[in-house]
């Protein structure tokens, strides 16, 4: 494989450092709530074999209720019992872009196994009540392990637009929001992966937004297993880079975000029908 530049190397480095940031504190719901999901997520993984099993911060999709159902009694939980488990943030690494689009749908034009993004966002400042009126934004590598605005940065050339698989959408009444993507590809240093930022008092315009404060900046990822499965599907077997394993991601365990493991539902009988993947995020307002 050919060697990487020196710029390659820097952006690898600097998306790699596993130091924490030191803007904020962030929260993810903790004590009851953990319990709650548990329950939840057995009686979801004895009728979907593919469902995640290991998530310290989730909550399921049940498919007897909708995910507005399920988002809201989660949240409800997290407020009644008020408590929430203090972890560090994390780097937003060098592919981060000012100005996402408002919208539902993140895919654009770029195929891939489909992942429903279901987030509830909770303020430990309120008793860990839903937090209304936030913009949760996510953004991801395409199946080559390529970003929008930085394509080549894994090796691949392909058409860039600066938008694809980037995108947000303000929390409803519930702390909640939807977002459509695809599975991530991966690329060298990392795990698969996605970021987020959580903003709060944004102004919204056409499309997309201004001003406001992050008060959240984060990474999520995948059950390792289930990402195999992925990883070996077309177009995806086409990323002939080196893949790092999650155990051996430095964020994910070293810099503190195996919080952000995501809770995953098959959405069909097979891998390539796609999965729901939710977390329950808490968020210091102060």
């Amino acid at each position: 494989m050919t060697e990487n530049s020196p710029a390659e190397q820097q952006d690898e480095a600097t998306h790699q450092a596993p130091s924490t940031v030191n803007r904020r504190h962030v929260i993810a719901a903790g004590g009851a709530v953990a319990a709650a999901a548990g329950l939840g997520l057995a009686a979801t993984a004895s009728a979907t074999p593919e469902t995640s099993a290991a998530a310290a911060v989730a909550r399921p999709t049940r498919p007897t209720r909708s995910a507005s159902a399920s988002a809201t009694a989660t949240a409800t939980a997290t407020a009644s019992s008020g408590v929430c488990s203090l972890t560090a943030e994390v780097t937003e690494g060098p592919y981060a872009l000012e100005g996402a689009l408002i919208r539902t749908d993140i895919t654009e034009s770029k195929s891939g196994v489909p992942v429903k993004y279901t987030f509830t966002v909770v303020d430990e400042d309120s008793s860990c009540a839903p937090l209304e009126g936030a913009l949760v934004e996510i953004w991801h590598a395409d199946t080559l392990g390529e970003y929008s605005g930085f394509v080549g940065g894994n090796g691949h050339s392909e058409t860039d637009d600066g938008t694809f698989l980037r995108g947000g959408q303000i929390t409803d009444s519930n702390g909640q929001v939807s977002i459509t993507s695809i599975w991530p590809g991966h690329y060298v240093s990392r795990a698969v992966h996605v970021h987020m930022r959580v903003h709060t008092d944004v102004t919204l315009t056409d499309n997309s937004y201004t001003g406001g404060s992050i008060i959240h900046t984060g990474q999520l990822f995948f059950d390792s297993t289930i990402n195999t499965k992925v990883q070996a599907l077309s177009p995806y077997s086409s990323n002939t880079t080196k893949e790092t394993a999650l155990a051996d991601d430095t964020v994910y365990d070293d810099g503190g975000a195996s919080s952000g493991l995501l809770t995953l539902t098959a959405l069909g009988s097979s891998v390539s029908s796609g999965y729901a993947a939710t977390l329950t995020v808490g968020v210091s307002t102060s």
